[in-house]
This record gives structure tokens, sequence and C-alpha cells, in this order.
């Protein structure tokens, strides 16, 4: 057996891991824009609710391409005064910038298309090196901290994206090019956000050096396309069980979760404010007016959820040391399921943001607790690869949903967003359900091995 590495990584104090995640703020400020803003961008622009689905191609497609390439190129990368993952969290905010400030622009779906894609490239090259950069600079005492630091700005990000639109519609009037005025506002701000957070966090955190050791191996790597493809299978080969067993329940809930942001501004318009199918046809100037409100007012309501987010993110830290990543992340997923089972079927506006508590609480957990497991279940030195693998079961679900969704929704739903979002908590409940399968790996102590994988498959119950 090769000698064992080991180093023992300092701890931060609490200011520090949040100046460390204050990028994922502006990354997820962007993020909230496309939950919200796209789609009904979408519909302004002319296109049919049917479309949905494969008019969002552009994330899932982007993600299982960018990530885990980006993933594995930052596992083998180091820039003198730089460091590994800062070059590229920076070139991914860069890129988010300059599509947000461009998408006020588009006069043509086809437009708003290609600036998704280019929007999506730039956020996942930023978002995987974000999740290997925690893993990397804490010790494994902190990485629950570290991880739902990210649930924090992640939930405080999505909701300034989405009141913004709430708020902008009641202080910027009128219409920008083929756009309402305050889509454009909104999008301005976020131009801003997403590259001074990240600007805050590189600037404010340095990165671990590697060991000399460690060094001339990365110097000695030379990064290829193939090599890199190569690196990126053999992880997916070796992933250990209890790994695999999670992609199940990302299966069920990024599948939901990628409904629910598609079709919750139609199912609002319809459940409220009777922006219904056939008003549409009868009497389109009405069915414009009031579809802009019901996007206004969903803005507010994902807003709601996040305000949750950010709000629990920290408590579930407590929560999953005490009880385990695995209750809680089940529990959490339950909670989704109930809420949204009940949100398409109320129709006092103000009552919306009693079942969306249910989800903001669970997009807390989906955005921090299966990290806390998966950094446990692979080795340390390859947490950009297995990070980028990570998100590729966020993906592919994403991807069949884009792909799938829209026969769904027609031939099985009815046509109906009110049905769509059901549906979503039916998925949501699934996940709770694969979740009670996996075994959670025991906690590690702040002493972690940088060069022999942890104990994983084999060494504590898989549970087969």
């Amino acid at each position: 057996m090769s000698a064992t590495t080991v180093r023992q990584k300092p701890l931060m104090t609490m200011p520090q891991i949040l100046l460390m995640n204050l990028g994922f703020f502006g990354i997820q400020y962007s993020f909230g824009m496309q939950q919200t803003a796209i789609n009904p961008i979408y519909q302004f622009l002319g296109a049919d609710p049917e479309e949905m689905p494969l008019l969002n191609l552009a994330g899932p497609i982007t993600g299982l391409l960018i990530q885990p390439m980006i993933g594995a190129i930052s596992d083998k990368t180091w820039v003198p005064k730089w460091g590994r993952r800062r070059p590229f969290l920076l070139a991914g905010a860069i890129g988010c910038s300059v599509c947000l400030f461009l998408f006020p622009f588009a006069s043509a779906v086809w437009m708003a298309v290609l600036l998704l894609w280019l929007l999506d490239v730039s956020n996942n090259t930023a978002m995987e090196p974000y999740r290997a950069f925690i893993s990397d600079r804490l010790p494994p005492s902190q990485l629950a901290k570290g991880f739902l630091a990210q649930s924090f700005f992640a939930g405080l990000g999505i909701t300034l994206a989405n009141v913004s639109l709430f708020v902008f519609q009641q202080v910027v009037p009128g219409i920008f090019g083929s756009l309402p005025s305050w889509v454009m506002a909104s999008f301005m701000l976020g131009t801003v956000a997403s590259i001074a957070t990240v600007l805050v966090s590189i600037l404010s955190t340095k990165e671990l050096e590697p060991t000399p050791e460690e060094l001339a191996e990365l110097r000695a790597h030379k990064t290829s396309f193939v090599g890199t493809v190569k690196e990126i299978w053999e992880a997916i080969v070796e992933m250990p069980v209890q790994l695999r067993k999670l992609a199940l329940v990302y299966l069920f809930q990024w599948y939901a979760m990628n409904c629910y942001w598609q079709y919750v501004s139609l199912s609002v318009g319809e459940s409220i404010f009777g922006a219904t199918h056939a008003l549409k046809e009868a009497d389109p100037d009405r069915y414009k007016t009031l579809f802009e409100q019901a996007t206004a007012w969903t803005g507010l309501v994902n807003g709601a959820y996040n305000v949750v987010t950010f709000c629990v993110a920290f408590a579930l830290v407590a929560l999953a040391k005490r009880h385990g990543a695995k209750l809680v992340h089940t529990v959490c997923l339950l909670l989704a399921a109930v809420g949204l089972a009940f949100f398409p079927h109320i129709a006092d506006r103000y009552l919306l943001f009693v079942p969306i508590i249910g989800l903001g609480i669970a997009w807390a957990s989906i955005m921090g607790v299966p990290y806390i497991m998966a950094v446990r279940m692979v080795p340390s030195n390859r947490y950009g690869v297995y990070m980028g693998i990570l998100n590729m079961m966020i993906v592919l679900p994403q991807l069949l949903e884009t792909v799938t969704f829209g026969w769904v929704y027609e031939n099985l739903l009815g046509k109906d967003p009110t049905n769509a979002i059901t549906f979503t908590g039916v998925l949501m409940g699934l996940a709770a359900i694969a979740m009670t399968w996996i075994n959670e790996p025991p906690t590690i102590r702040d002493m972690d091995d940088v060069s022999a994988p942890p104990k994983v498959a084999g060494e504590f119950k898989e549970g087969k």
C-alpha cells in the first residue's frame, strides 16, 4: 500500500465561511431569474406552454456536459495566486453577468433560448467548482456549515431575484423592447450581483496550497479532452453504491423541481387570476395582463419559499448532526410533497404562502444536506470530478423531464398546469421513499486523507 498523506485543514470562523460562500448569492440570483422569469419571457415572446420543456433544454444539457468536465479539469489545475477553483468561479461569474445584461434585449424566442444556453454554460462553470471549493477548504467538522451556508445564500439570492420581479413591476412601468420594463430592471440588478459577490468571495478566501508532492503531480499531468472524459468514466464506474442510490432520490426530486419551475406561473395564473387557456384564445390582451400579474405574484411566492430556505438552512446543520442527514432530508422532502399537493388547488393568493413553506424547507435541504453525505463517500482528492458527477444526477432528471413532460402534460395531465404542480408533489413523495433506501456513511474526523479514498463501499453497511 502506498504511503498516506495526511493534512489537517485549518478551522474557519463563521464570518470567513459566510464570506467564502457569498458568491453563491450572485450565482443563485442568476438561477432564480431562470426559475421565475425565463419561462414568462418565452410566453411574452409568443411561445406555447407545451414548448416549455424543450425550450429549457439548455439547463440539463449544459449541466450534463460542462460540470463534470470543469470538475475533472479543476481537480488537476493550480494557478499561482488564484488557486484551483477560483479561476473557474470568476470566469463563470463574468459570463453570468454578461448574459443577464443582454436578456432584456431579446426580441424573439430564439434569442432568449440562445442567451439561456450561454447563461447556463456560465452558471455551470461556476457552480461545480464552488461545491468543490467548500470541500477543499473546510475540515470535515465544518462541511455541514459550509454546504448549508450555500443553501442560505442560495435562498437569499433566489429570494432577491423573485421579489425583485414583484417590486419592479410596481415601480418600473412601461415596455423595454419586447418585454416589460420591470423584467429589464430585475436582470440589470442580477448583472451587478453575479460578478460583485463572486469577487468578494474569491478575493477574501485563499485556497490551500498543494504540497510539493501534489504540485509535482499536477504539473506532470497534462489535461486533455480524452483524458478528462476517461477520468469521469472511471469515477462513474468506481462510484460507491450509496452514491448510486442517491441518484434515484435525485431522479424524483429534480424532475419535480423542473416541473414546478416551468409550470408554477401558469398554475398561479389559472387558479388565482383566471388566466386560462380559453381566455388566451378568446381575449389575448386580457390574458396577457392577467398573466403578467400572475408572473409577478409567482415571483413573490417563490421569494417566500426562498426566505424560508435561508431562515432554516443553519437549523438543518444542527438537525443533521443530531439526527443524521438521511432522516433530515427524508422529512424535508415529505413536507414539500404535502405542500405541493395542496398548492395548485388554493384559490386565495395569500393562502399560497402556507403550503410553499414545505417547498422552502425542502429546497434548503436539497441544496445542502445530500452533499454532507456525498463528501463522506468519495476520495478527497477527487472532490471536483465527483461533485460534477453529482450534478449529472441533477441534470439527467432535468433532461428527462424536458423531453418527456411535454407528452405527459398533453396526454396524461389534460394540459392542465394545476395537474402539473400536483404531479410534482407526488414525485417529491417518491423521492422521500427512495431516501429510506440509503445507508448514511459514518461521520469522519477533522483529519482527512488526501491521497487515499475514505472507507466507503463495504466499510459501512451497504444495505444492498
